[in-house]
C-alpha cells in the first residue's frame, strides 16, 4: 500500500525538499520518517511547505533585486584604483589578486565577498582591466580596475 509523504530534504531517488511523493508504507515508516527525511502528507504539512516555498521565492526575488541594485551602483562607481609597487617594464612586485580588488572596493564603500571577484588569473602588469563581479547567479557587473604604481 502506497502513502504520500512530503520530503524534508533532497533525496536523489525521490526528489527535492517540499515535493509530495508516493512511497510504500514500509519504506516511509521504517526509513524516511524515522530518519526525518519526510513527514506524512497531512493537510497541515502540505500547507506549511507551501508557505515555506512562497517565503523562499520572495527571499530569492529580494536577493535578485538587491544584486541588480548593487550592479547599478557599481556602474556609476568609476575606476577602482589599486596602487602597487612596480619595477622596470611595468612589472609588479607580486600580483593584484581578488582580495586586493575586494579591499579597494571596500575602501570605496562597496562590500562584496572575495570569491565574487572573477579574476581568471592574478594581474601582473600595470594598466586598465575589466574585472567581472558575480553578485548573483543571474547578475554580473563589470568594474574597471586601474593598476597603478605607488609613488
Amino acid at each position: 500500500m502506497d502513502i504520500e509523504v512530503v520530503l524534508t530534504g533532497i533525496d536523489p531517488k525521490l526528489g527535492k525538499r517540499g515535493e509530495i511523493v508516493k512511497v510504500s508504507s514500509g519504506y516511509a515508516n521504517n526509513c524516511l520518517i524515522p530518519q526525518k527525511k519526510a513527514v506524512l502528507a497531512t493537510p497541515q504539512a502540505k500547507k506549511a511547505f507551501e508557505a515555506e516555498k512562497a517565503r523562499e521565492a520572495r527571499e530569492a526575488e529580494d536577493r535578485l533585486t538587491a544584486a541588480r541594485q548593487a550592479a547599478h551602483r557599481l556602474q556609476g562607481l568609476g575606476d577602482v584604483v589599486v596602487e602597487v609597487m612596480a619595477g622596470e617594464g611595468d612589472r609588479l612586485y607580486g600580483a593584484v589578486t581578488a582580495q586586493n580588488i575586494q579591499e579597494a572596493l571596500a575602501a570605496r564603500g562597496v562590500k562584496i565577498e572575495k570569491h565574487d571577484v572573477r579574476l581568471e588569473e592574478p594581474i601582473k602588469k600595470l594598466g586598465e582591466y575589466k574585472v567581472p563581479l558575480k553578485l548573483h547567479a543571474e547578475v554580473v557587473a563589470n568594474v574597471r580596475v586601474v593598476v597603478a604604481a605607488k609613488k
